[in-house]
């Protein structure tokens, strides 16, 4: 049994035998409303998230991911550490804590995921005498508020080390957009596979940089699209505009057929790893029923498949602005 946090959500999970089931389901019913939040375990619980933050800081990767989130989403939600602050974790009280998980722990806002060899009537029934029978809260969840207009800016921090990182985001689609399926294959093709158009220009041909990769968050509010180099510090002001010129000339020229190919199958694999555990399924239609609609999820390779070259070539110029976007570089402390 584990639990994880993202910026739209929260997740319990109970990986067990399938003859099991119903205590499952009587466990998580049970942790989602009666946790006693006893404070000693807040108190060792607070130790354990401190390291968790501290490691955090010691990955430049991670946490230029997450300064590039705090410079493009500056003032929402987003923009804040999913895990917190040292100084909010160390201040959390009890009486704090328990107020929250009041008023946000209920019923209404539960979503029950159960994937493997089961009976579902078994389970509806089970979730029916458990989970059906809380006390309703009355509570209506809050509409996910639009980010601030992005504000262009170039931000560069001193940290240990050899080599450079580099960090360039811009605001993107949020998960139910019509232009979803375009802006993920558009990534794909700038930095997620191999043969990846900046992975083969600036690795392969160029040889400015030890990696390089594009992403595309997809979250109920907002999206993001990331792109994330390693390199000499020497090289870094090329890199950051070799990466542009290759984004202008995407934005200009279009993609190929056979990058198009690629990119729908890299696309399909990589959603089939994502389900293909009973643990990544439910995960995966969780979050669609949760921020999303499972409808679109269950239809979405189908909708990818349909997305044309035009389409994608569209949204590069619609949301790859190369004179607007935030850059976030780390560079060895002198």
């Amino acid at each position: 049994m584990n639990a994880g946090t993202s910026l739209d959500y929260t997740f319990y999970h109970v990986v067990l035998p399938a003859t099991r089931v119903g205590a499952a389901i009587d466990l998580l019913a049970d942790i989602s409303v009666n946790a006693s939040l006893d404070t000693a375990l807040l108190d060792a619980e607070k130790r354990v998230v401190l390291e968790e933050m501290r490691l955090s800081e010691d990955s430049p990767r991670r946490f230029l991911g997450r300064r590039l989130f705090e410079a493009l989403f500056e003032g929402h939600p987003y923009g804040r550490p999913v895990i917190g602050t040292p100084e909010l974790v160390r201040g959390l009280t009890r009486e704090t804590l328990l107020a929250f998980y009041r008023r946000l722990y209920a019923p209404e806002a539960f979503t029950l995921v159960v994937v493997g060899p089961v009976v579902p009537d078994e389970v509806l029934e089970r979730a029916r005498r458990t989970i059906g029978r809380l006390p309703r809260s009355g509570t209506q969840p809050l509409p996910a508020p639009v980010p601030p207009p992005l504000r262009p800016r170039k931000i560069e921090l001193a940290r240990p080390g050899a080599q450079a990182y580099l960090g360039l985001g811009w605001h993107a689609p949020r998960i139910d957009h019509a232009d979803l399926a375009a802006v993920d294959l558009l990534v794909t093709i700038l930095g997620e596979m191999r043969t990846s158009r900046l992975t083969r220009t600036l690795r392969d041909e160029l040889g400015l940089v030890s990696s390089v990769n594009s992403g595309y968050s997809a979250m109920e509010a907002a999206g993001a699209v990331t792109i994330t180099a390693q390199t000499d510090p020497k090289n870094l002001e090329r890199v950051e505009a070799e990466i542009l010129r290759e984004i202008g000339r995407l934005r200009d020229e279009g993609i190929t057929e056979a990058e198009h190919r690629r990119a729908v199958t890299t696309a399909e694999a990589q959603h089939e790893f994502a389900v293909e555990t009973a643990e990544g399924r439910a995960r995966t239609l969780g979050r669609a029923e949760t921020v999303w609609r499972l409808s679109d999820e269950l239809a979405y390779l189908d909708r990818l498949r349909t997305v044309t070259r035009a389409q994608i070539q569209a949204v590069a110029n619609k949301y790859l602005d190369p004179a607007r976007y935030v850059r976030i570089a780390f560079v060895p402390a002198r």
